[in-house]
């Protein structure tokens, strides 16, 4: 794995038990301890156990604070250094509109961040936008957002090299096939 780079899982709005019962049986036989090098988690994961569970995957686990994450005292928002790239970590519940480009823009310009990572909308997203890179990991166990109730499950992998980023979207279809689409991002 190591020619990869360093190995970082993406997910979040995980909202586990409330509006989902688990991770799906297909992803969590992926996510397996001493493979992944950091995680980045979105927040709402609502239970201490899945926190748990994350940290169990990787020695690095960063985690902010969902609009569902009540009585924790995770941050509103985190940068994390990770190679060349510094990157945001946010819920993304408070900006608004919800997954604005210009919004996303505005608060990746005041954490100066290479890479601004968000959820809330629980769909996943890679973009670009005046330099900078967002990427919003969706609901890794497809749990309903006030937006929609259709939702698809999916995560991310990035496999961060110098200047470049490969990232792996995993989506759980409705047909119940994995399907896997990858890019990649460069550093200007």
């Amino acid at each position: 794995m190591s020619d990869f780079g360093e190995l970082v899982l993406v997910l979040g709005d995980i909202h586990q038990p409330a509006r989902a019962s688990a991770i799906p049986a297909k992803f969590q036989k992926m996510l397996v301890p001493g493979k992944i090098h950091h995680v980045l988690c979105t927040g709402n994961l609502v239970s201490r156990e899945v926190y748990d569970e994350l940290r169990s995957l990787a020695p690095n686990v960063h985690v902010v604070r969902g609009d569902f994450d009540d009585g924790v005292t995770f941050p509103e928002s985190k940068t994390v250094q990770i190679g060349q790239w510094k990157l945001g970590l946010l819920h993304g519940h408070q900006v608004v509109p919800w997954g604005d480009p210009s919004s996303l823009a505005a608060v990746a310009r005041s954490m100066d961040v290479d890479v601004l990572v968000s959820g809330h909308t629980h769909k996943n997203e890679i973009s670009e936008l005046e330099g900078r890179f967002y990427v919003n990991p969706g609901s890794i166990t497809g749990s309903y957002s006030s937006v929609t109730t259709e939702v698809t499950p999916s995560f991310m992998l990035l496999a961060i090299q110098g200047p470049k980023i490969q990232t792996f979207v995993y989506e759980l279809k409705p047909d119940g096939e994995l399907e896997v689409s990858r890019s990649e991002i460069t550093k200007s």
